[in-house]
């Protein structure tokens, strides 16, 4: 007879167990000790050099990355926790950090299916260099998009990114353009050189200090070598329902941050606040989790996306309905720029933008709409 079974590990359950992980005890420290003291003066100053030499001290810019090139090679739940932790002490280091995590791990992905690298690829799997992205204007086709071009020995990509998080600070981008007349989406790695500048000042009144501008590509040379990969438009899509339907890691990282100040009110309405809502959070987030770990291992697309957006669409109302209340408790007070109250709202409407295809825009509207 065989003996009893291991009990099963629910996705969230993971998540928490990776407390337990040397790399996020490191973080965390860091976290209290550095990003949280320091989060208000960040937003108005901008992340700096600095900043990303400590993250990189820390392990963080190749924690994805394969053990051959240093790297920690961590798994889906203690990436997640990771996640949780920067995001919920300095929501715009965690900004410039998560353009950089995701791809460092796809190019890890690119050597496991035994594809040689080139030398900038490997420089960011070493955590030598920052990456920035450039991958969101694929979703906007064809009314704005990268173009990608065929030339001898690669591509040339030309147009406007959107949106680049780090810039100032990132050496390379991650960049995804589209051949019009195959609608074929080239992803590839794009040195920032002449021919990447800013195209005009982009002033947001959300994570200001995260160096986010709009990028002019100006017929930029894409060797081969550099193309992480080349997929129908109708794939890109399908596997962007994922990207953008699910609710993500940072908006719980938040989430705990803003509970815990609501913990820490004078005010007993305040904390009863937090009461109410942890377990819905907590509800929220185990359910994200679930979700999309089903997803993944369905083969992505749109297993299951009404339910997706549904706890996409929850979250982000967790989020606006706390920090609102983390102002209301702070009065007048809390819109003063050394006030994390205003800090944390204004993180929260980003959340809410960041990400957003149609059908995530559609299901936020519907849900206000009812």
């Amino acid at each position: 007879m065989s003996g009893p079974s291991a009990p099963v590990v629910t996705p969230v359950e993971a998540v928490d167990a990776a407390d337990r992980h040397p790399l996020v005890e490191r973080v965390r420290r860091y976290a209290d000790e550095v990003l949280r003291p320091s989060a208000l003066q960040t937003d108005r100053d901008g992340v700096g050099p600095q900043r990303i030499d400590e993250l990189r001290a820390l392990g963080l810019l190749q924690h994805l990355a394969p053990e051959q090139y240093g790297g920690l090679a961590v798994d889906r739940a203690t990436d997640r926790r990771l996640h949780e932790v920067v995001a919920g002490a300095c929501f715009t280091t965690w900004l410039v950090w998560a353009q950089h995590a995701p791809l460092a791990g796809r190019i890890g992905e690119r050597l496991a299916q035994g594809r040689t690298i080139p030398p900038l690829a490997e420089s960011v799997l070493r955590g030598e260099i920052l990456l920035g992205a450039g991958i969101s204007d694929v979703r906007r086709f064809p009314d704005h998009y990268i173009a990608a071009t065929r030339v001898p020995g690669g591509w040339t990509f030309a147009g406007t990114i959107s949106w680049v998080s780090g810039w100032g600070l990132s050496s390379a981008l991650t960049v995804a353009a589209v051949e019009p007349g195959t609608q074929t989406v080239v992803t590839a790695l794009v040195a920032v050189g002449e021919r990447t500048h800013v195209a005009a000042p982009l002033r947001l009144a959300a994570v200001a200090g995260s160096r986010t501008e709009r990028v002019r590509l100006d017929d930029v040379f894409v060797p081969d070598d550099h193309v992480l990969s080349t997929t129908s438009l109708e794939q890109t899509r399908f596997e962007d329902v994922g990207v953008a339907g699910d609710a993500r890691s940072h908006h719980f990282g938040l989430a705990a941050t803003v509970l815990d100040e609501l913990d820490r009110s004078p005010h007993p309405v305040a904390r009863q606040v937090a009461d109410t809502w942890r377990p819905r959070v907590a509800q929220i987030r185990a359910r994200a989790y679930e979700l999309s770990d089903e997803a993944a291992l369905a083969g992505g697309g749109p297993h299951r996306i009404d339910e997706r957006l549904a706890t996409k669409v929850a979250s982000g109302e967790a989020l606006a309905t706390l920090t609102r209340a983390l102002l209301v408790a702070r009065s007048g007070r809390g819109l003063a720029d050394d006030d994390t109250a205003q800090l944390h709202a204004r993180s929260a409407l980003f959340v809410l933008v960041q990400g957003q295809s149609a059908d995530v825009r559609h299901a936020q509207l519907a849900h206000l709409a009812r």
